[in-house]
């Protein structure tokens, strides 16, 4: 069942997945060879922390960090390590925050240095496609919508 959230319930999700947005935001930045994801993951509990909100994944089921960190074709939800991100690797960083009772999580993929023009091509395709499966949201609408827009924009693209 879902429930209609109140207009001060969507303030707190806007500030909690705020808060998720610029911790990303900075975290890209400061991607570059020679950073680890444990750096990464470091920076992002000192930032949720301070914000006065807890790291959502940490701890759950056991889940050691606050950032998910995944390098190149590993599988997503990756725990932080110690090994520097390297030219011409790509990095998943998924995180989540409690703040005020509310849930913020969300993702991005960033690379480290140049990359490969195929592997730019993908991360653009990706967004792209991102973009249009937003577009297809809508009161009354099919989730398949999303679904067929996002297929079809990336196998145009090959991928």
């Amino acid at each position: 069942m879902i429930t209609r959230k109140s207009p001060r319930e969507l303030e707190l999700m806007h500030a909690a997945n705020g808060l998720v947005a610029s911790v990303l935001a900075e975290l890209g930045r400061l991607v570059a060879p020679g950073v680890s994801t444990l750096d990464l993951d470091e920076v992002a509990e000192r930032h949720v922390l301070d914000a006065g909100a807890v790291p959502a994944f940490k701890g759950y089921h056991g889940f050691p960090s606050t950032l998910c960190a995944s390098v190149n074709d590993a599988v997503v939800h990756g725990i932080p390590s110690a090994t520097p991100l390297v030219e011409g690797d790509i990095v998943s960083l998924d995180m989540g925050v409690v703040l005020d009772r509310f849930y913020g999580d969300s993702a991005i993929t960033v690379p480290v240095g140049t990359i490969p023009g195929r592997v730019d091509e993908l991360l653009r395709v990706t967004r792209e496609a991102l973009d249009l499966g937003i577009e297809q949201v809508r009161a009354g609408g099919h989730v398949s919508d999303i679904g067929h827009a996002v297929q079809r924009h990336v196998e145009a693209h090959g991928f």
